[in-house]
C-alpha cells in the first residue's frame, strides 16, 4: 500500500485564480447568513410583543440578554463541535436546530415560553454565524480573503433591511398578535431550502481535513477543485511551494489560555464585545427607543427600516476596502466614527435628522461589524483550533450582550437616548485601545503563516 503524501492544500488553495468554485461557497455561506434573521428581527417582534401587553422595557432586557446568553453557548460549544466534526456536518447541524427553534417558537403561547424559544434560536444562531464565518477563511485563497468574507457579510446583511421591509409591509395588514408569529416563520421557511441545497452541495474544508491527517479526503477535493479550474480557465495552475508550515498539530483547548493564543482570544473577545453591544444594542432597541421619544409604533418601524438600509451599504463599502487598509487602523478608525456620531445622533430630536444620522450610523456600525465578525477575528486562529478560538471569543463577546441590555434598560429609564448612546461610545473607545495596544495584523497573510504560532512557541 502506498505511502498517503501530505496534499498542501493551503499552498493549493492560495494559487488558485478566480472560479466557480470559489463563488459556489460563496455563495451557500452568503445565502446562510443571509436566511438566518432570527435575531435580526428581535426588535420588530419587541415592538409588536409591546403592542399586545407581552413585554415591558424589564422584560424586553430578559428577552434580549437571554437571547444573547444563547448565542453565548452556542458560540463556545459550537466551535468545540466545528472542530471536532467538520465544517460541513456543523452547518446542517446548527440550521437544523435553528429551523425547529423558530417554528416553534411562532406556536408560543405566552412571552415566558418565547423567551424559552429565543434561547434556542440564540444558541443556534450563534453556533452558525461561527461555523460560516471562521470556516469560511479555509476555502478562498489568503490574498483576497477580507475581500471574500466582506462579499459574504454584504450578502447576509442584507437580512436587516430585507426583515424590516416585510415587517414594514405586513405591518398595517395584520394585528400584532400574529405579526410577530409570521416574522419567525417566514426565515424558518428559507432556512429549510438552504438545509437542502448545504446537504447537497457544501463540500468539507480541505484545510480541515489535512489538519486532522485525513490527507486521502483532503487530497480528493482539492484535485477535484484544480480539476474543474484548469478546465474551466483552459489553462495549467502555477506551482505551489511545500512549505512546511501547516503542520496538523493537537491543539488542547487549555493551549487558548496561553502564551500568543491567549494574546489574540483577548484580541477577539474585546473586539466582539464592541460589536455585541453597539450592534444589537441597536437591533434590539432601536423600535423602542423611537417609541419612547414619542414616535408612534408605524414610524418607529419606517425609521427603523430607513436605518437598516445603512447595514448592506456599510458592508459594500467594507468589501472595498477591506484589503486595501491595515486591519488595526480601520478596526481603531472605525470604532472613534462610531462612538462619536452615535453621541450626535442621540441628541437629535427632528425625524429627518433622525433618519439622516441613523444611516449613517448604521452604516459605519456594519462597516465594523464586518471587519469584525467576518473578517479579523475569523482570520487570527491556527486551522486545527479555528472553531474554537473564534467560538471562545465569540462566547466571552456575548457575555457583553447579555448584559448590556440590563445597562440600556437602566439608562434609556434614568437619564434617555444620550445615557445610552454614551455607554455604546464609551465601549468603543475602550475597544479601540485594546487594539491598538494587542492587535496584530493579519492582512494578505496565508492562513498558514497567521496559524504558525503554536510550532513557533513549542
Amino acid at each position: 500500500m502506498n505511502e498517503i503524501t501530505k496534499p498542501y492544500c493551503g499552498a493549493r488553495l492560495d494559487r488558485l485564480p478566480t472560479s466557480k468554485n470559489q463563488w459556489k461557497i460563496f455563495g451557500l455561506v452568503a445565502f446562510g447568513l443571509l436566511v438566518s434573521w432570527s435575531n435580526a428581527i428581535g426588535g420588530l417582534m419587541l415592538a409588536q410583543l409591546q403592542e399586545i401587553g407581552w413585554t415591558n422595557n424589564n422584560i424586553t432586557a430578559i428577552f434580549s440578554s437571554l437571547t444573547t446568553a444563547g448565542m453565548f453557548f452556542g458560540a463556545f460549544i459550537g466551535g468545540i463541535i466545528g472542530d471536532r466534526i467538520g465544517r460541513r456536518k456543523s452547518y446542517l447541524l446548527f440550521v437544523f436546530i435553528h429551523i425547529i427553534s423558530m417554528v416553534i417558537g411562532a406556536m408560543s403561547p405566552n412571552m415566558t415560553f418565547l423567551i424559552a424559544c429565543r434561547f434556542v434560536m440564540g444558541f443556534a444562531l450563534g453556533a452558525l454565524l461561527v461555523t460560516l464565518f471562521a470556516g469560511f477563511t479555509e476555502y478562498v485563497p489568503s490574498k483576497t480573503r477580507g475581500t471574500w468574507s466582506a462579499r459574504a457579510s454584504f450578502i447576509g446583511n442584507w437580512s436587516y433591511p430585507v426583515c424590516s421591509l416585510i415587517a414594514m409591509a405586513i405591518t398595517p395588514a395584520i394585528a400584532p398578535e400574529m405579526n410577530w408569529r409570521i416574522q419567525l416563520l417566514v426565515p424558518a421557511f428559507l432556512s429549510t431550502i438552504l438545509f437542502w441545497v448545504t446537504y447537497r452541495h457544501f463540500p468539507e474544508s480541505p484545510r480541515w481535513l489535512e489538519s486532522q491527517g485525513r490527507y486521502a479526503e483532503a487530497e480528493k477535493i482539492v484535485s477535484d477543485i484544480e480539476k474543474r479550474v484548469v478546465a474551466e480557465t483552459g489553462k495549467p495552475l502555477p506551482p505551489y511551494e511545500k512549505l512546511d508550515n501547516a503542520k496538523e498539530t493537537n491543539i488542547s483547548y487549555s493551549q487558548l489560555f496561553q502564551g500568543e493564543l491567549l494574546k489574540r482570544v483577548i484580541l477577539g473577545s474585546f473586539v466582539l464585545i464592541a460589536m455585541n453591544v453597539v450592534q444589537y444594542t441597536l437591533i434590539n432597541w432601536l423600535p423602542t427607543i423611537f417609541l419612547k421619544q414619542g414616535i408612534n409604533l408605524k414610524d418607529s418601524v419606517l425609521l427603523n427600516t430607513m436605518s437598516m438600509f445603512g447595514a448592506p451599504i456599510g458592508i459594500f463599502i467594507a468589501m472595498f476596502i477591506i484589503d486595501k487598509i491595515p486591519r488595526k487602523i480601520m478596526g481603531i478608525g472605525l470604532l472613534i466614527i462610531i462612538a462619536v456620531l452615535g453621541y450626535i445622533y442621540s441628541l437629535q430630536s427632528d425625524m429627518t435628522t433622525i433618519s439622516i444620522l441613523g444611516f449613517f450610523l448604521i452604516t459605519f456600525v456594519y462597516m465594523y461589524v464586518c471587519y469584525a465578525s467576518a473578517v479579523y477575528v475569523p482570520e487570527i486562529w491556527p486551522t486545527a483550533a479555528k472553531m474554537r478560538g473564534a467560538g471562545l471569543a465569540n462566547a466571552v463577546g456575548r457575555v457583553s450582550g447579555i448584559i448590556a441590555p440590563y445597562g440600556v434598560a437602566y439608562f434609556l429609564n434614568t437619564s434617555g437616548v444620550v445615557g445610552v448612546f454614551l455607554l455604546l461610545g464609551g465601549v468603543a473607545i475602550a475597544t479601540a485601545l485594546i487594539i491598538a495596544i494587542v492587535g496584530i495584523e493579519t492582512r494578505s497573510a496565508s492562513v498558514e503563516d497567521i496559524g504558525n504560532i503554536v510550532k513557533k512557541e513549542s
